[in-house]
């Protein structure tokens, strides 16, 4: 029996999306048409920084563009994030597209 998919939970949008297997957080958003804050996609340029409010996640680089304090602190690169369980981040920019 498969897993199912990990949802995202976006605060304080208050929407929930599914999170196919390999895809960031940001592209789940963007496919359920979110908008969240971006520019580069590959963990540089920090645009998409938010917090982590609960969950897990995984990083698609070795090192995104976070210091080890700001992740400490539940900061987080949705733009190469992948979900390891539900998450539920807090995104205060997001939009509806």
């Amino acid at each position: 029996m498969s897993r199912p998919s990990p949802v995202l939970r976006i605060e304080p949008l208050g929407r929930d999306v599914a999170v196919a297997p390999g895809q960031s957080l940001l592209e789940a958003a963007l496919a359920a048409g979110i908008r969240l804050p971006r520019s580069c996609r590959n963990g540089t340029c920090r645009a998409c920084r938010c917090r982590l409010l609960a969950g897990a996640v995984s990083y698609r680089v070795d090192w995104p563009g976070l210091l080890a304090e700001e992740k400490a602190e539940g900061w987080i690169l949705p733009c190469v994030a992948v979900a390891d369980t539900d998450v539920v981040i807090d995104a205060p920019l997001a939009t509806k597209a």
